[in-house]
């Protein structure tokens, strides 16, 4: 069994295509973007895996985009995005949990805690966290700084993996010097991430064997 992460598919979300010149490049249509967005799923995903996803899976949990999550093989868990109706910042989205749950999550979280596999015989698991949000960093910049800064978590030095900001960077470090990796598809051939690659870049950015990408 492998475990996958992964975030922002934003199916239906056909704007989306014009605010974000790399997807609109990638994609003629929404229900392009739709269909290679289940294609790459399906293609690395296998029915025991389980897979993460750290939120903004659709836009406001419509019928339409919610029936793609049964096409996507593996057990999903949902961290959820701002743009997800189940996310803690809507008004009432508790009350949309059940959507989400219906449409094939196997569980809706606002943040969680695993581990990325060891690289070496006798070497411990990689400890991580798991938020929609990055610890500092934004899609788009604002007069006011970050958005939604009630709903990030507080960097004590563990690795954050995270959504959100599309192409706006890969990965960064705090000024802790705390690293948090980017697994949104629009870095990641717009499909799921394996933790064992996870495990091993966030080595070699540790190392300085790998150079952040922004």
């Amino acid at each position: 069994m492998t475990v996958w992460f992964t975030a922002d598919q934003h199916f239906g979300h056909a704007r989306l295509l014009e605010l974000s010149p790399a997807r609109g490049a990638a994609f003629s249509s929404v229900s392009e973007m739709n269909a290679r967005l289940v294609h790459n799923w399906n293609s690395v995903v296998q029915p025991g895996d389980t897979v993460w996803v750290l939120g903004d899976v659709d836009m406001h949990g419509k019928d339409a985009t919610l029936a793609l999550i049964e096409q996507l093989a593996g057990v999903k868990i949902l961290i959820a995005g701002n743009h997800d109706s189940c996310w803690a910042g809507v008004r009432d989205g508790w009350k949309n949990r059940d959507l989400y749950l219906a449409a094939g999550f196997a569980a809706v979280m606002d943040f969680a805690v695993t581990t990325l596999p060891p690289l070496r015989p006798q070497a411990p698991a990689t400890r991580v966290l798991l938020s929609h949000f990055p610890y500092a960093g934004d899609s788009r910049e604002t007069e006011v700084g970050d958005r939604y800064a009630q709903f990030r978590l507080r960097d004590e030095g563990i690795p954050l993996l995270h959504g959100h900001v599309h192409e706006s960077f890969r990965e960064r470090r705090t000024r802790r010097g705390t690293w948090h990796i980017n697994v949104g598809v629009d870095w990641w051939d717009h499909a799921p991430v394996s933790a064992e690659t996870l495990a091993q870049h966030l080595d070699d950015l540790r190392r300085g064997r790998a150079e952040p990408r922004s």
